[in-house]
């Protein structure tokens, strides 16, 4: 059985699969009753490169102005597609381009359940690949893509609450162990 689901997060992403990944959040939080917060980034999780250490590149901060205009710019983006649904909270991060800072803003535990568009084969998320990070994530995640709109992976904690089952009718693949590890932390 699925528990109640009352927050859904959603990493923002301009690509067809980022489009993907909001369709499937907002269609959850629709159908949950429950509260959509969408996270963006000043410097994309996707970006970072697995030969650099992260201390080896300096993190962009914002000033109050910069993160004001970021958060209208990103409300005005999804204004339009969120039509009546009004329960949606919206956050931008200053980084997410290493494990770290993408962590420390994801896990403040602003969601029950994690959508994140996984645009290509092969992509990395949070200085590691994007499967190993969401089967390491703690809380439960859900990539969608790179296929289609509806081929969703689910890390372990996401089939424990039977999530694939809230998301039924849709293509299911469990996310395996990774081979190797990264040698980063797991929050």
């Amino acid at each position: 059985m699925t528990p109640r689901i009352q927050k859904v997060g959603l990493v923002a992403h301009e690509s067809p699969q980022g489009d993907w990944a909001f369709e499937a959040a907002l269609s959850l939080a629709r159908r949950r009753g429950a509260v959509l917060n969408i996270f963006s980034f000043v410097e994309s999780p996707y970006a970072a490169p697995l030969d650099r250490a992260p201390a080896d590149v300096p993190a962009r901060t914002l000033s109050a102005r910069e993160q004001i205009q970021m958060d209208r710019q990103l409300r005005e983006r999804f204004d339009e597609r969120l039509g009546d649904f009004v329960e949606v909270g919206f956050r931008v991060c200053e980084s997410g381009r290493h494990n770290r800072e993408l962590r420390s803003c994801l896990k403040r535990r602003e969601y029950q359940v994690l959508f994140i568009p996984y645009p290509t084969r092969g992509a990395t998320f949070g200085n590691m690949p994007i499967e190993e990070f969401a089967w390491r994530f703690t809380a439960p995640v859900v990539l969608v893509g790179p296929d289609g709109p509806r081929e969703y992976r689910f890390n372990p904690p996401a089939e424990a609450i039977s999530l694939p089952a809230a998301l039924s009718g849709e293509t299911y693949i469990p996310l395996p162990p990774p081979a190797v590890l990264q040698a980063l932390p797991v929050l």
